[in-house]
């Protein structure tokens, strides 16, 4: 099989598809794999690198697209890439459909096999190919509000750990997923006063049993999320429903209620957001715009500012699947793999993600009676 892996054409978005491990063991089994040239280098790998372990570096991203049977990249196609598709090519990334209804329906009118990083989902729930991602952008969510709180930024000027004889920032956490917890892990490691909220008592005594007293935690419905956000100094939104829209639980009444200068990250950008005042995605060139007096950041690709790690951590995860496809050809592998089945969002100019189909009011058909 002919594999490709384009650069990456969004607002500074330095990950890359593969590391050259990964293109070595592709190339390793008899395969060939197409890079453009310095897809990259925004992660620090050089095309002298890709073409030492076999990989074969192509001037353009036509050509990629053009000779390839699979598309391994990291964030959805844009217009202009999506031109270059064709029936039956396999495109492996990370998708987030349900908020472009004009690029779901682009890749169904190609006849694509759309697979999403982020629906691919084991038998006990979790997400393995989003969870590396997720632990990374709720470690900088910290960072990044925390630095957003300083008055050179428009924030309250209130340091997240405090320092002795000054309370730490409040900060406040939506959902005790990936994200939650790993936000959780910088904001305590920093000192801060932590509240996270989630719907499931298991996913918070699991948190009170590792770090006891230091996080606050509550059963999340409206009155308690109003309540605590109201004093938040930094609020992170972390909620996911694979394959779905994000609901938005965080109401303009909530935002209107915090104090100049607070800051909103919402990870939940990927998939619309869980901020009622999250009007937009934002730019690591511009990521920030400030309403009632709060400051919103909503930076989509997130993990592209920390891209070497980001990368090296996104191939461990999806080279075992690439490997699959490539071995076994897809109808096989899809037969063989329900976790890899679930991630099918479009096949064969079909719906095929049951959360995706209901955000969009789509028809959805069950992938089993495909292959």
């Amino acid at each position: 099989m002919i594999i490709g892996v384009p650069k990456e054409v969004l607002n500074n978005e330095n990950r890359v598809g593969m590391t050259p491990a990964g293109v070595y063991t592709l190339v390793q089994k008899g395969h060939k794999v197409l890079i453009q040239s310095n897809a990259g280098v925004g992660s620090g790998f050089t095309d002298e690198e890709y073409i030492e372990v076999g990989g074969r570096i192509i001037d353009t991203s036509e050509e990629v697209y053009k000779s390839s049977d699979m598309i391994v990249k990291v964030k959805e196609p844009q217009d202009h890439e999506v031109d270059m598709m064709k029936e039956g090519q396999i495109l492996f990334a990370y998708l987030h459909l349900a908020a472009i209804p004009n690029l779901t329906q682009r890749l169904m009118d190609k006849k694509v096999v759309a697979i999403a990083y982020e629906t691919v989902q084991l038998e006990d729930g979790s997400l393995p190919l989003l969870i590396p991602m997720s632990e990374v952008a709720g470690r900088i969510a910290v960072m990044i509000g925390g630095n957003l709180l300083s008055k050179a930024q428009g924030g309250k000027g209130v340091l997240v750990s405090g320092v002795p004889g000054v309370k730490p920032a409040k900060v406040t956490i939506l959902g005790a997923g990936t994200v939650g917890i790993n936000a959780a892990k910088i904001a305590v490691g920093l000192g801060a006063d932590v509240t996270i909220l989630n719907k499931s008592p298991g996913k918070l005594k699991y948190i009170e049993d590792i770090y006891g007293s230091r996080i606050k935690t509550l059963i999340l419905n409206e009155l308690t999320l109003a309540d605590a956000i109201k004093d938040t100094d930094l609020f992170i939104g972390g909620i996911l429903i694979p394959g779905a829209r994000a609901p938005k639980l965080v109401k303009e009444y909530m935002v209107k209620s915090m104090k100049p200068g607070s800051v909103i990250v919402d990870v939940a950008i990927d998939q619309g957001g869980c901020v009622e005042t999250i009007t937009h995605p934002t730019s690591h060139d511009n990521p920030t715009y400030v309403k009632h007096g709060v400051i919103h950041y909503s930076v989509p690709n997130m993990p592209g500012a920390y891209a070497k790690t980001s990368t090296y951590a996104l191939t461990n995860v999806t080279l075992p699947y690439v490997v699959k496809l490539v071995e076994d050809g897809l109808l096989e592998t899809l037969k063989k793999d329900i976790s890899l089945r679930k991630g099918v969002n479009v096949m064969n100019g079909k719906c095929t993600c049951e959360g995706l189909a209901k955000s969009l009011d789509l028809e959805y058909t069950d992938i089993n009676t495909m292959i």
